[in-house]
């Protein structure tokens, strides 16, 4: 098995330790924890070590198994994919001379979409949260529903843009959206991709249940409405595109864009793995197979929108994350394979959205 470390942002020596003994010997149970640290000198009781695991399974770098007293704990199948590299020491090399896992595309990746990327810890979390915000829904009333829409319409549609380089502010996208207002100083193509942005997060909105089930049509659709009058080319690229800050290079032909695209359908599809996971799979992987010329990004998150919305869950505005580390996370993806950043940071946006909205 390849050696994984974890790098997290608030780990201690312990957790580290605890993670180490649980790669190299498989499923472990409290004891067995209890044991090896002993070995390191570590004067424990059984408390703290359960409190160190729940720690470990909140990040969802460990996953539980079994019950009661044959509660014992093992790494996630996928946990290459979920290995954490500090991005703050990761990019203070520069592009050239960063040594990148995965230069060219890695069609092996998909099987490790195949398990949940979050733990059942965190998806009981996460659901809990959502029920809450479901009922919370309920008992809106009409108006103020509509209300609530237009505010995460316009949150959205001005993050997804501003992500992009779009140079409109909060208040000037809400006179945009509200007003037809565009903002002096601004081109017509910004305002276009922010209301083409509301335009698709309407669409979505009001096909909830078309996207129980993806198909390679829904996918154009929806990159159609993302990039509409905007000069794009709307049918599937043809050719190379480039990606700045990363030596990176995705698919070249169509026909391999093609295959990794009905390799995201078949995830998404596919009944075992939770809404949440193929959301977050959905938009890492449009985000990294990019298979159109231009609005990738854009159409990675209205599709995994999408998702959410015909599951029941909460969609995503994005508002409160910082743009340079949504570009980090998915440059971390793109040269090393490691899912662990853009998840941390999706769960914060779906957790700042529950809480948030309605």
């Amino acid at each position: 098995m390849q050696q994984l470390t974890i790098i997290m942002l608030k780990i201690s020596k312990r957790q580290q330790q605890i993670f180490d003994f649980i790669q190299k010997n498989g499923i472990s149970s409290n004891s067995q924890i209890i044991a090896n640290l002993a070995e390191k000198e570590e004067k424990i009781s059984r408390y703290t070590v359960i409190r160190e695991l729940e720690k470990l399974l909140s990040e969802g770098v460990i996953i539980k198994k079994g019950k009661g007293r044959n509660i014992a704990y093992a790494l996630p199948a996928n946990a290459s994919l979920l290995k954490f590299i500090d991005p703050e020491i990761y990019f203070k090399v520069s592009s050239d001379e960063r040594k990148i896992s995965k230069d060219e595309f890695n069609f092996e990746i998909f099987e490790e979409f195949q398990e949940n990327l979050f733990s059942v810890e965190e998806i009981l979390q996460l659901e809990k949260k959502n029920k809450t915000h479901q009922k919370r829904i309920a008992m809106l009333s009409p108006i103020l529903l509509k209300k609530e829409l237009e505010r995460l319409s316009i949150d959205f549609s001005w993050k997804s843009s501003k992500i992009e380089g779009n140079t409109y502010d909060l208040l000037e996208t809400e006179q945009l959206i509200k007003n037809q207002q565009q903002a002096r100083g601004h081109s017509q193509k910004e305002a276009t991709m922010i209301l083409n942005n509301k335009d698709a997060l309407k669409y979505i909105l009001e096909q909830k249940s078309e996207f129980k089930k993806l198909t390679l049509a829904k996918i154009e659709n929806a990159h159609a409405l993302v990039v509409n009058e905007l000069g794009v080319q709307k049918n599937i690229r043809k050719r190379l595109v480039g990606i700045t800050g990363t030596r990176f290079r995705p698919l070249d032909n169509e026909f391999q864009i093609r295959e990794a695209l009905e390799k995201v359908i078949e995830i998404v599809n596919n009944k075992k793995i939770h809404p949440l996971s193929k959301a977050l799979a959905t938009v890492l992987l449009i985000s990294y197979i990019q298979p159109f010329e231009d609005g990738n990004k854009r159409t990675a998150r209205i599709l995994g929108n999408a998702i959410l919305l015909a599951n029941g869950y909460c969609p995503l505005s994005y508002r409160s994350v910082d743009d340079l580390e949504y570009k980090k996370a998915t440059l971390l993806f793109y040269e090393q394979n490691s899912a662990y950043y853009f998840k941390k940071l999706f769960k914060e946006q779906f957790e700042f959205a529950v809480e948030n909205y309605f």
